[in-house]
């Protein structure tokens, strides 16, 4: 059975399943994706309750008042398919349903997922430092 938590209680950098980030040339380290987890807005993470593992996440950054924004939503690959991106999705955007504009940008082949869960389709602009694709560097 999956579990669903809005918060790191108990989360340590053991806690992820292995599989994240897949398909990432040069995906972030554990302690990275704690990083990632402790400085988001908002969090969300799907826990095997069998494992205790942590075996997806979705992540919202966000003023707080006005906009919101989306960057990142993850399901290893040997749980994916079972409606656990659709339900952390759903449980984000029921998070931030006050604010007014909640944005995300995805590759063209993901757009129809999240058409059904209510977002529609827009144009957007990018920029990507893949030489930091692993994570800024703490000084």
């Amino acid at each position: 059975m999956i579990r669903y938590q809005d918060h790191m209680q108990n989360i340590t950098e053991a806690s992820f399943a292995e599989g994240f980030f897949d398909g990432w040339p040069n995906p972030p380290s554990n302690a990275v994706f704690m990083r990632i987890l402790q400085n988001a807005a908002h969090i969300m993470l799907a826990i095997d309750d069998h494992t205790g593992e942590v075996v997806g996440f979705i992540t919202a950054l966000s003023d707080g008042v006005l906009t919101a924004y989306i960057p990142l939503l993850e399901v290893v690959p040997a749980y994916q398919k079972q409606g656990i991106g659709k339900e952390l999705t759903r449980q984000m955007l029921d998070k931030l349903k006050d604010i007014y504009m909640v944005d995300l940008l995805c590759d063209p082949d993901l757009q129809e997922f999240y058409e059904g869960l209510g977002m529609r389709r827009a144009q957007g602009m990018l920029i990507r430092n893949y030489e930091f694709q692993s994570g800024k560097i703490e000084k």
